[in-house]
């Protein structure tokens, strides 16, 4: 049987095992199983344990549970609400008024979670019992906490880059810098859309109720300190070289306890519920790195991503073409995986495609966050929308409806990212480069 054959054989294996509902971790290590044992004469077994040890035995990947923690340590804490304080004053005067928190809210807290459901859970748990009290358009509000949620993933630092950048064997500081500058486009499309809409529909948005002087905002805008100052300390010594990815979460971690003592929001129990729900996240996380890292061993063995990427590489596609092939395939994955599993998945067989087209491995990366973010937003699996669905009492479709026009500012912004790619590529070589000198 040609490798072609047999990656088609484990691909329907892999979906009636995630049919059937079997974890994702143990479908990867059963395909890769069965592909060893069927396809190949490597023994699975010596496979198995080399592939579940060397993907957990990962200095870079201890900075995973780290970010998670940090995230888990300020979720459970007043940081949300101290943000909504400190953003609502400054955006009265544009239209759609507070509708905007949402989305500064979710790329504010998106730099110190790292977790798209977190910080949609988060935002909208501050945000939407004021904005519903003060008459604003609910479809609107959910459509906006849904995608702005996403930020948690393309501002760094970001489990999912995390993920990447190991598994495509890149720098971890390279992939974090680059998502800035496309963080803030995606930022500014979506305020940019709720101002067009709020300008079509002036009914919906009630007027700017709290009237405060310039000294009053001033005074506000000390809530936004704590946590500003934790984002640039955390990305600003992976810059110049003080720490490494690990070592940054360490402080992150430290940091936000500090933050989380000096808010009041530090206990015992919020303590214990924020390592309890880091270790359960990194557990998770783990094992699928683990069923996916055997599954690349597979692949490997198997010849499939060499086959793969020589037949794209026979067709001779335009390398914009290569993109928006992957680009639906991604879209197609994300209606049944989460972010981590479509990386781990995917990237052995796609990386040599890419590198093959001339793609910057780093730029790719911001690629890819940007379709797993639209994943989230996908059904049925889209966790944003199940948890405005689990918090709102809506149906998950009427959810998904209301981000719809947002999904389309995403699409917009990758195609951004892949007409100007120095979008994704100009600040990490800027500031590394500085940093060198």
């Amino acid at each position: 049987m040609t490798p072609l054959m047999a990656g088609l054989v484990l691909f329907a294996l892999l979906l009636v095992l995630l049919t059937g509902g079997v974890w994702i971790a143990i479908a990867l290590a059963a395909v890769a199983w069965f592909g060893l044992h069927f396809f190949t004469t490597t023994p699975p077994d010596v496979n198995l344990f080399q592939s579940f040890w060397g993907s957990s035995a990962s200095w870079t990947l201890a900075a995973l549970p780290m970010f998670i923690w940090m995230g888990e340590i300020l979720y459970r804490t007043k940081l949300s609400e101290e943000m909504f304080e400190g953003l609502a004053p400054w955006l009265g005067w544009l239209p759609g008024r507070l509708m905007h928190v949402n989305i500064l809210g979710c790329a504010i807290f998106g730099t110190v979670s790292g977790s798209s459901a977190a910080t949609c859970a988060t935002i909208a748990k501050v945000a939407l019992p004021e904005l519903k009290r003060r008459g604003y358009d609910e479809k609107t509000c959910l459509g906006s906490l849904a995608a702005a949620g996403t930020l948690g993933i393309l501002l760094p630092p970001s489990i999912i880059m995390v993920v990447y950048a190991v598994a495509a064997e890149v720098s971890i500081i390279k992939v974090f810098l680059a998502g800035f500058i496309p963080g803030f486009v995606l930022t500014a499309l979506f305020s940019g859309y709720i101002i067009v809409w709020a300008l079509l529909n002036p009914s919906k948005t009630p007027p700017d109720e709290a009237k405060t002087t310039f000294a009053q905002k001033l005074y506000k805008t000390r809530l936004l300190v704590p946590c500003m100052a934790l984002i640039v300390f955390v990305v600003w010594v992976m810059v110049i070289g003080w720490a490494t990815a690990t070592e940054a979460a360490a402080y992150g971690v430290l940091g936000a306890l500090g933050i989380a003592w000096w808010s009041g929001g530090l206990n015992r129990e919020t303590f214990w519920q924020s390592l309890i729900g880091a270790t359960r996240l990194s557990c998770m996380i783990m094992f699928i790195l683990a069923g996916a890292s055997f599954l690349s061993s597979c692949m490997a063995f198997t010849g499939i991503p060499r086959a793969l990427a020589e037949w794209v590489y026979s067709l001779a596609p335009h390398k914009y073409t290569l993109i928006a092939i992957l680009a639906g395939i991604y879209i197609l994955l994300g209606t049944a995986l989460d972010g981590v599993s479509m990386i781990v998945l995917t990237t052995s067989i796609v990386i040599p495609m890419v590198e093959k087209a001339g793609f910057d491995l780093v730029w790719f990366g911001i690629f890819i966050v940007l379709l797993v973010e639209i994943a989230e937003l996908t059904p049925p699996l889209g966790f944003n929308i199940f948890v405005l669905q689990t918090m709102t009492g809506r149906d998950s479709n009427y959810v998904a409806l209301a981000s719809l026009p947002f999904f389309f500012m995403m699409v917009l912004c990758i195609a951004l990212i892949t007409l100007f790619p120095e979008l994704a590529t100009w600040l990490p070589d800027w500031l590394i480069g500085v940093a060198k000198k």
